[in-house]
């Protein structure tokens, strides 16, 4: 018995030793400081033309022009369109991303851009170190053989450990410095459903291609990580190119090394909020506002404006960050926000609709990580057609969806409420 009640001593101190550290990491983290609170008066509307440069000079954007030349939809055609963008290069090819695993795309990816090195094209890969983690070196030994150039981003080093939280999250193609892809979808299986999460069908997301001086801007965002990873970059004619006269307005915000008082993407995000005077849509997979934003949300809402939520249903690659999500729903629908949680598969893609008039989509997510962690990239502009695409997404995404009354929110199961309010005390660092 003696032994029995030593044993539980050590563990209860373990256990003790173990939480404080726990606390002492996060607090180092930041997981408790103060986040800037947006306020804002006299706020255009996103059909005005000093919109676009208010909402680009807080959100540290750059304002350039280009235009919308393709849109792609599920993981096929995405896929499909990257392949022939890759095997259409000519001089060059700039690609990055945050998520890659083995198998067939990943092969297919392979394939195209070492055949396209081979043939004297430069290549050059930026990949996040953490998210391509389970890709094993050979897959990377057998890019550089071809002629691939590869850097990883943030490999994680003991000089600054905390620094490997902060990931690149973009997802870039540029070709020839003539034409860029931009989207939310991996290098990976995983976008064709994953019977692990039950999909039933193949995960819903976008990509679209733009061509125009905008392309050069994307060059810049490239090169930057580029040179981060120890490349060289060059600036070279045939990357940079002036703006042709008349092409739509777009703004380029790369959220570049964000902290909890500069978050370019959250200002984008509550700016184009504040700016409403119908519509607030926002799809994102992954969706936990902080307070401030639900409070934006809600304040829109009792502004008489139209504010939906299409997000993840119980088929997701992050059930812990889904039940979390479902914590912060009560607010919102009390609010009367309606929210719509997808059914048949796993919903990724990110986008901001504003009155039908201005939509903003990337890489970024509607969370802390994409706000104050993560290197994201995100395209917005008022190009007619660009704002088409975004609505259609929309209007399959809720098609497909289950709209979340407040009963069904109220009626959930008591362990998925414990599980979700235990994440969310880690919600900054999701």
């Amino acid at each position: 018995m003696e032994l029995v009640a030593t044993a539980l001593g050590w563990l209860g101190a373990i256990a003790l030793i173990a939480g404080f550290l726990f606390i002492v990491v996060f607090y180092f983290r930041g997981a408790f400081r103060d986040y800037i609170d947006y306020r804002a008066i006299n706020v255009p509307s996103p059909d005005e033309h000093r919109f676009a440069v208010a909402l680009g000079s807080l959100s540290n954007s750059l304002g350039t022009t280009g235009d919308v030349i393709g849109f792609w939809f599920e993981a096929n055609e995405i896929q499909s369109a990257r392949l022939e963008a890759i095997q259409s290069a000519k001089r060059c090819i700039h690609f990055e991303t945050f998520f890659m695993t083995p198998g067939r795309r990943a092969n297919d990816f392979a394939a195209a851009v070492a055949e396209r090195a081979a043939a004297g094209v430069e290549v050059q890969l930026v990949v996040d170190h953490y998210g391509t983690k389970k890709l094993p070196a050979k897959y990377w030994k057998r890019l550089e053989a071809a002629g691939v150039e590869v850097r990883f981003f943030k490999s994680f080093s003991w000089k600054a450990p905390f620094d490997y939280a902060g990931r690149t999250h973009r997802k870039l193609l540029l070709i020839d410095g003539k034409v860029a892809l931009i989207g939310g979808a991996g290098i990976s299986d995983y976008w064709d459903g994953q019977k692990k999460f039950g999909d039933t069908a193949p995960w819903f997301d976008f990509e679209f291609c733009l061509e125009g001086a905008v392309v050069s801007v994307l060059e810049g965002m490239f090169m930057q990580h580029w040179a981060a990873a120890r490349g060289t970059v060059d600036l070279g004619a045939e990357n940079f190119h002036p703006d042709p006269p008349g092409a739509t307005m777009i703004l380029v915000t790369p959220g570049d090394a964000p902290s909890n008082l500069s978050s370019s993407i959250r200002a984008l995000f509550t700016t184009a909020i504040f700016a409403a005077k119908e519509k607030v849509w926002i799809a994102s997979p992954y969706f936990l506002p902080d307070h401030q934003s639900r409070q934006a949300l809600i304040t829109a809402k009792k502004r008489g404006i139209d504010v939906r939520i299409l997000t993840c249903g119980p088929h997701n690659d992050k059930k812990l960050v889904y039940y979390a999500s479902g914590e912060l729903y009560g607010g919102l629908l009390r609010a009367g926000i309606k929210i719509y949680e997808h059914q048949p598969s796993m919903l990724h893609g990110k986008c901001l609709l504003v009155d039908d008039k201005w939509v903003s989509t990337g890489s970024a997510n509607f969370d802390p990580r994409s706000f104050f962690h993560n290197d994201e990239l995100n395209i917005s502009t008022a190009e007619p057609q660009m704002v088409q695409h975004i609505k259609q997404i929309f209007h399959t995404g809720i098609e497909r969806s289950q709209l979340i009354s407040i009963t069904d929110w109220r009626t959930r199961p008591l362990w998925k409420r414990i599980i979700g309010r235990l994440v969310l005390f880690l919600q900054s660092q999701l």
